[in-house]
């Protein structure tokens, strides 16, 4: 029992025992409390204005002993006050931060959580009061319940997960699975009422979605390749048909200079046919020019020979009998 001291030299933790030196029935019972304490280390990790005890002795009247639940809350206070931790929490040391939530965790042997445990947290000042008890049901009392105090006295509150306005947080029941025992356990809730995920929880959680995000950015790569692949393909089509398109120009243009050389070649040979019809329309001329020449060349020999004749006739007439008769000699004479 602690002696009593006045309060210029109130007792330390380093004065006053650690714990009730009382055995455990179970390790559920320190697993419980540590699962909350490791959410809490998890969530509150860029926090140390709070703190979080298992089985440490709570020392709140230097007249009593330590009273020691299986979890407590406290904020408002160190984190680590030292490199050695806190032998016990001393509510005088603490600045009397009275602890926010206390948890007792019902076992095998009966420590008066719903009796003289209750009024001494009451007492205490402590405002939300856990009681779990999973195995051992007592007083026809529920596996779970979770306390608030209101003018002095805890109120049962019916609402599970129980919603902690100080912490943002709140605390209820919950099945997974914590160093590798999966079971029902005690966990923190956010305001959508979603459970903590416990470390294995998380690092199974942490795994699949690394696994999901891999698979995603695997399939998007596989969807950016299949784009890409697509995409080549189209422009290999359009160019496949930019080409065909190319070709059947070519084609056309080919037809058509094909066509027009062979129009050329039609009028080559037109040109031909008619500069041979001219040419035989030229020889025709000439020779009609020719044969008209040679006509006209007869006509006038006939004409010289009429004028000829004519001046004969003429010349005969012209002359005397005995002229003529000359004439006649003459031309006998040249025959």
């Amino acid at each position: 029992m602690l002696q009593y001291k006045p309060l210029s030299h109130l007792p330390t933790a380093e004065e006053l025992p650690e714990t009730d030196h009382q055995p455990v029935d179970s390790e559920l019972q320190i697993w419980v409390s540590t699962l909350l304490a490791i959410l809490l280390n998890w969530l509150w990790k860029d926090r140390n204005d709070w703190f979080w005890g298992v089985n440490l002795g709570i020392y709140y009247d230097q007249k009593k002993s330590a009273i020691v639940p299986d979890g407590f809350l406290s904020l408002g206070v160190e984190l680590v006050p030292s490199e050695e931790g806190r032998l016990s929490y001393v509510l005088w040391q603490e600045n009397d931060v009275v602890p926010l939530l206390v948890l007792e965790y019902v076992s095998k042997t009966y420590g008066q959580e719903y009796d003289q445990k209750m009024a001494d947290y009451a007492q205490m000042g402590v405002l939300y009061y856990v009681v779990y008890n999973p195995i051992w049901h007592r007083q026809k009392h529920k596996p779970l319940e979770m306390y608030r105090l209101v003018k002095g006295k805890y109120v049962l509150q019916t609402q599970e997960p129980m919603w902690i306005e100080e912490m943002g947080l709140g605390i209820g029941r919950g099945r997974g699975t914590f160093k590798g025992w999966t079971r029902e356990w005690l966990y923190w809730f956010d305001r959508e009422g979603n459970r903590l995920l416990a470390p294995d929880e998380a690092m199974v959680s942490i795994e699949r979605q690394l696994q999901q995000e891999y698979r995603q950015r695997l399939q998007a790569q596989l969807e950016a390749q299949q784009a890409q692949l697509e995409a080549q393909q189209e422009r290999q089509q359009r160019q496949q048909a930019q080409l065909e398109a190319q070709q059947e120009r070519q084609q056309r243009q080919q037809a058509q200079l094909e066509a027009q050389q062979e129009r050329q070649q039609r009028q080559r040979a037109q040109l031909e046919a008619q500069q041979e019809r001219q040419q035989r329309q030229q020889a025709q001329l000439e020779a009609q020019q020719a044969q008209l020449e040679a006509q006209q060349e007869r006509q006038q020999r006939q004409q010289a020979q009429l004028k000829l004749q004519q001046m004969q006739e003429k010349l005969l007439q012209s002359l005397t009998p005995e002229q003529l008769t000359d004439l006649k000699s003459d031309t006998e004479l040249f025959d």
